[in-house]
């Protein structure tokens, strides 16, 4: 069995299975934060079972079973070492980037004179590079193929899976008054070659969320939209100086901020889902998870 720990997810693999495990760590601007968000694992573990079941038609997955809140089983890949961020809206750090004079934003030329958090006119792919540790970097389609990560054919696939699931979450987000602005898929294949969606799909870990009917006025006003993301967080992290830059300070994170952020998490999964998020059935258990993780791996 091989066990991979990642900034917010543990994997345990053998032959052509993988266990994933959402912790309950937190992570933003590539580190993890000092303390872990109550129940937030199993909310994004729950809410990103509940699409991958919606979009096996747009997008073949990896997903089999959901035997516990914080842990998925399915089918093992190599990862293909790129994020496939979709955006529809120029927000977060492209934002940042065209405020600084980005115009050229990985391989997409953005016009002058967008506005903060403005829909752009079609989506747009902003690949980057999958680091195991530190900064993930921005790249381009062009890059891709010339480093020979993958071959044009597998690419355009990746952008068709790409673009259908960012479509079905922006008409779904719709139906629960949000706006999906954008979101981040990972891609794997199989030993047989197939491509398949891999990880976490359209939590708030991975995905940006307006409220739908506030976001108009709260446009044409300056205003920052309300939203349900786990942008807040890097908002409170710059609102404190902290970037992820060397030398940056981890603000101190407070009983009552852990409590927002987890309250807040909770609030995506019931809003998305329309399902109640019952905490007493969400309880960490190790002991169990562990037993399940050796159960399936070694049968």
């Amino acid at each position: 069995m091989k066990h991979y720990r990642g900034k917010v997810r543990d994997t345990f693999t053998k032959n052509s299975k993988i266990a994933l495990l959402a912790s309950n760590r937190i992570s933003a601007f590539d580190v993890i934060l000092p303390r872990p968000i109550p129940y937030k694992g199993a909310v994004l573990n729950l809410l990103s079972a509940f699409f991958l079941k919606q979009t096996k038609s747009i997008a073949p997955n990896w997903l089999n079973d959901v035997p516990n809140p914080y842990l998925s089983l399915g089918a093992a890949c190599q990862q293909i070492p790129v994020e496939v961020i979709v955006r529809g809206f120029i927000a977060g750090s492209m934002w940042r980037a065209y405020e600084n004079g980005v115009r050229d934003f990985c391989g997409n030329i953005l016009p002058d004179g967008l506005k903060r958090n403005q829909k752009l006119e079609f989506p747009i792919i902003t690949p980057t590079t999958k680091a195991a540790e530190g900064h993930d970097e921005d790249t381009t389609e062009a890059e891709i193929i010339k480093n020979g990560i993958l071959t044009m054919e597998s690419w355009e696939l990746i952008k068709k899976y790409a673009f259908g699931l960012y479509q079905f979450g922006q008409e779904y987000a719709a139906k629960k008054n949000l706006i999906l602005v954008d979101t981040k898929f990972e891609f794997g294949q199989t030993q047989d070659g197939e491509i398949l969606l891999i990880d976490e799909i359209l939590t708030p870990d991975s995905s940006r969320y307006f409220i739908l009917d506030a976001y108009q006025s709260n446009f044409e006003n300056g205003q920052e939209p309300e939203q349900l993301s786990k942008e807040f967080v890097r908002q409170w992290l710059i609102e404190n100086n902290f970037m992820g830059r060397v030398g940056d300070m981890m603000p101190e994170m407070s009983d009552s901020k852990v409590e927002e952020i987890s309250s807040r998490y909770i609030n995506l999964y019931e809003q998305l889902t329309g399902l109640k998020f019952e905490k007493n059935n969400a309880i960490w258990n190790e002991e169990e998870i562990h037993s399940i993780v050796n159960k399936y791996l070694n049968d």
